[in-house]
């Protein structure tokens, strides 16, 4: 009768199960992955999917049992480097959601906001309207498989074994914070310099003719304006995204 040692337990175990929290680790981080429709059982059945098919490309790593002592080590660096991914994945919707937030504050839209439920946040139609678009984006484009892609070259750039901390320090994702700003504004400047000259055409004529009255005239051209402007400028907004999507997985591919 054939016998089997903890350690070989361990040697077909620990290969699966550690890309096993990586993964699952992303998918409860990332977006459209970590949405509540998506439900957990599907979660984790899907990431041991995935680790299940990675192993034919992931390099040789240690063998690490769940009774070492480095194990509790090695258990919080998979979830902060998942989490990690998921956060960085986040910034390119954070960024033209953003996009969206000043756009709807040029076009005097922001006080039609409501409850995100999906987001737990307070949040406006233009922006939730740019959120669902790069939703599309992201699958269209192949994000989703961009992100794989990503979990599975960050155990080259991040091996099994290496401290959390360190892994922290390497992220830098702190310097994530601005990108949100600079790729945001990017995407919105081209309706920021619309709306301004509009603003700036109704100053001009509520000085000329101050009979007439230019806040009921400007609110619903500006409205006009700004629908028209989403709609010219809408089919420019794979670029960005690309470029996000790019920045965000080139700091764990290691490009």
């Amino acid at each position: 009768m054939p016998t089997f040692s903890e350690a070989d337990i361990m040697a077909l175990v620990s290969p699966v199960f550690w890309p096993f929290l990586r993964i699952l680790a992303v998918f409860s981080s990332a977006p459209i992955f970590s949405a509540r429709s998506v439900p957990m059982r599907t979660r984790v059945a899907l990431a041991m999917l995935i680790a299940l098919c990675a192993q034919a490309v992931l390099p040789e790593q240690p063998v690490i049992g769940l009774t070492d002592p480095d194990a509790f080590a090695v258990v919080l660096q998979q979830v902060v480097v998942g989490v990690a991914i998921g956060l960085a994945v986040r910034i390119v919707f954070s960024s033209v959601e953003l996009a969206g937030e000043v756009i709807g504050l040029q076009m005097g839209l922001n006080y039609a906001g409501f409850f995100d439920p999906s987001t737990n946040s307070q949040t406006s139609a233009v922006g939730r309207y740019f959120g669902n678009i790069t939703m599309l984006l992201f699958v269209v484009l192949g994000g989703h498989l961009m992100v794989l892609q990503a979990v599975v070259s960050s155990f080259e750039t991040f091996p099994l074994g290496g401290s959390a901390f360190e892994s922290i320090n390497r992220l830098r994702l702190h310097e994530l914070g601005a990108v949100v700003f600079r790729y945001g504004l990017w995407i919105a400047l081209p309706m920021i310099g619309l709306l301004l000259f509009i603003n700036i055409v109704l100053g001009f004529v509520s000085r000329i003719a101050p009979q007439m009255n230019a806040f009921a005239i400007g609110f619903p051209l500006t409205i006009t304006a700004g629908l028209i402007g989403i709609s010219a400028t809408l089919p420019m907004l794979d670029g960005p995204v690309v470029a996000l999507l790019k920045l965000a997985t080139d700091i764990f591919t290691g490009g």
